[in-house]
């Protein structure tokens, strides 16, 4: 997905764009890039891969070069950013969070006018950020220019701009998928994904953008450019997955909601006389944990750790570009606690079942381990679509999708036209597809979190939370 992080102060702000942004790294394994402004010597930017060591190791030998009182950086999971833009609305850096689904046709638009270019990247393919700057230029100010970007964008777009008078410009997406916070300081103000990263950089919050809003961020303020917009769909994926868990978005905490959704799933479950007899509740590894303590907490079973990752020298298995170095590294990373798993009826809760492409593996490696049982829950519901709006379960085809291939597999093209029946497994559809994955992937039972469940632990008016990926209404 990724992510950014910008502050402009008093004093130089080096360091809290160096580690505000690396508090942003579980958000993206691409790149990551910094830019700093002083008054005097103008921008200083630097961007690396991240792919294969983290964003602090490639950027701590660029510290020294980097000196000025404002900045931005960023964690992208696309294309190479920021970037320095010169056009008649001065020289700005800009970096932006989001998908553009439309982006040949706005190229072929842009090319349409002979005299336009694009630099190229190796692929051929152009940045995407690039793009945007060039949807913005079409207008008189940077204002209108976002406003007008965001109009033609099909799909979503964030972002942070930074000018040649050291002012932060930033810009929620139009229907505030992703959250946007401004936190403060004796010295400055900063601008922020996740507000923990602030926190421990000792500013406090300060305020959170609305969906559409532009706000001015100076070192004396902020001050609301163009006000936010009435809708808001914002993504659930931050509570359930990515969101880290000191952050807070809309006032609700992340790690509060993950306990509330496991509590709620196992309330279910002993409601419909469902919840199996079992030694130990797990969760998998990281973001399950708390979907899982919850679950225990309420079936009233015990809580344990029947194998944890080894994540010292490989913290994310799909960094390495090699899929099978991919493969063997997630198997590498896996290490059983033998006495907690021989003979032992285990149910774990995972934050999300996508491809399913790691499930086979986990459970196999369990049995191979020695256990009895193993019981497998979703924290979300099945996953129905692939997102359109940001870059969490996407992929070429929805068929990629473990939920959508097994029903295919069930009823093939008819399946299709029942995917809301299928979601609930409490339906006939519904069984019939938890009992083919489980024969398919080994488990002694399937269970995934309702959509009313997941939205009553979110907290949130249902109107405000984007759901297209389980149901496909926008």
């Amino acid at each position: 997905m990724g992510g950014f992080f910008g502050a402009v102060s008093k004093r130089d702000v080096t360091l809290d764009i160096f580690f505000g942004v690396d508090y942003h790294s579980h958000l993206g394994t691409r790149r990551g890039g910094m830019l700093i402004h002083d008054a005097k010597d103008g921008f200083q930017r630097q961007i690396h891969s991240i792919e294969n060591s983290p964003f602090r190791t490639k950027f701590e030998r660029d510290l020294n070069e980097f000196h000025g009182c404002s900045g931005i950086g960023c964690i992208s999971d696309a294309d190479p950013q920021p970037l320095l833009v010169r056009s008649h609305l001065g020289l700005y850096a800009i970096t932006t969070v989001g998908i553009i689904n439309n982006a040949e046709e706005l190229i072929g638009q842009y090319f349409a006018d002979h005299g336009h270019q694009f630099m190229a990247m190796s692929s051929g393919k152009v940045n995407v950020t690039e793009l945007t700057a060039a949807l913005i230029n079409q207008k008189e100010d940077l204002v209108s220019g976002i406003l007008h970007a965001q109009q033609q964008i099909q799909g979503s777009l964030t972002l942070l701009i930074l000018t040649d008078r050291g002012e932060i410009i930033a810009a929620r997406d139009a229907m505030g998928r992703l959250p946007v916070l401004v936190g403060k300081s004796p010295e400055g103000h900063c601008v922020s994904f996740e507000s923990f990263a602030y926190h421990k950089l000792g500013y406090t919050d300060a305020y959170e953008l609305g969906p559409r809003e532009i706000v001015r961020i100076t070192a004396d303020g902020y001050q609301t450019l163009s006000p936010a917009g009435k809708d808001m769909k914002i993504c659930a994926f931050l509570w359930t997955y990515y969101g880290y868990p000191n952050s807070n978005y809309e006032g609700m905490n992340v790690e509060v909601m993950r306990y509330r959704n496991g509590e709620i799933m196992a309330r279910d479950e002993i409601a419909r006389g469902q919840l199996p007899a079992v030694d130990y509740v797990a969760g998998v590894p990281d973001s399950g944990v708390p979907h899982a303590i919850g679950f225990a907490n309420r079936s009233g079973n015990s809580f344990a750790r029947p194998f944890v990752k080894y994540t010292p020298t490989w913290p994310r298995s799909f960094m390495p570009a090699n899929q099978e170095v991919r493969n063997q590294v997630a198997k590498m990373k896996q290490i059983p606690v033998p006495e907690l798993i021989e003979g032992k009826k285990l149910l774990f809760v995972d934050d999300s079942i996508v491809r399913g492409t790691q499930l086979r593996e986990t459970v196999e490696f369990l049995y191979a381990s020695g256990a009895q049982e193993v019981h497998m829950r979703s924290a979300c519901p099945p996953i129905m679509y692939s997102c359109k709006y940001l870059n969490f379960s996407r992929g070429n085809s929805d068929m990629d999708l473990l939920a959508r291939r097994t029903i295919q597999e069930l009823e093939g093209d008819e399946g299709q036209r029942h995917l809301e029946e299928y979601a609930d497994g409490t339906t006939k559809r519904g069984r019939c597809m938890l009992s083919t994955i489980c024969k398919k992937f080994g488990f002694t039972s399937l269970g995934y979190q309702s959509l009313d469940g997941l939205l009553e632990a979110i907290g949130l008016d249902r109107s405000k939370v984007c759901t297209y990926c389980w149901n496909g209404k926008e």
